[in-house]
């Protein structure tokens, strides 16, 4: 899961399935600063044959992105109920499970006001090292640049 440059100065984050669907995966990629407080960014996910993109998913300081998953990674011992994040396009969901794993949804939405196509691609972390891993990595590509 760790953010990988792909070109100069370009990172991308790309989050993979589990063993119950090893295909899927979620990649963030073409990151670009707007200004002081806004990034966007694209999205695209995959699974078992769907393939979802969006071009530019836009997320400001006050979105919270990144303490979303700081959130996710310090409550390793679990919590109740689904937790969400969401913003036009995109939307994360995370549950906690048996195991100690956290399923994480998320959703790409081709419009906000929900008349056009959506895709979700579920993946899996293990609640410990690896959600603090993808919060650091999650992290790292927002706040490059």
């Amino acid at each position: 899961m760790t953010p990988i440059e792909v070109g100069p100065g370009q990172v991308e984050l790309v989050v993979r399935g589990a063993a119950g669907s090893p295909d899927a995966r979620v990649r963030l990629f073409d990151w670009a600063r707007e200004d002081e407080y806004h990034v966007v960014f694209g999205v695209e996910a995959r699974d078992d044959g769907v393939q979802a993109r969006i071009e530019a998913v836009g997320v400001t300081v006050w979105d919270r992105l990144d303490d979303f998953f700081d959130g996710l990674a310090q409550d390793f011992r679990g919590w109740e109920g689904e937790r969400v994040w969401t913003n036009n396009h995109l939307v994360v969901a995370a549950s906690f499970g048996r195991g100690g794993h956290v399923r994480l949804s998320w959703t790409l939405r081709a419009d906000v006001f929900n008349n056009g196509w959506e895709c979700t691609v579920s993946t899996v972390v293990e609640g410990g090292e690896e959600m603090s891993a993808l919060a650091a990595d999650v992290w790292a590509f927002l706040g490059q640049g």
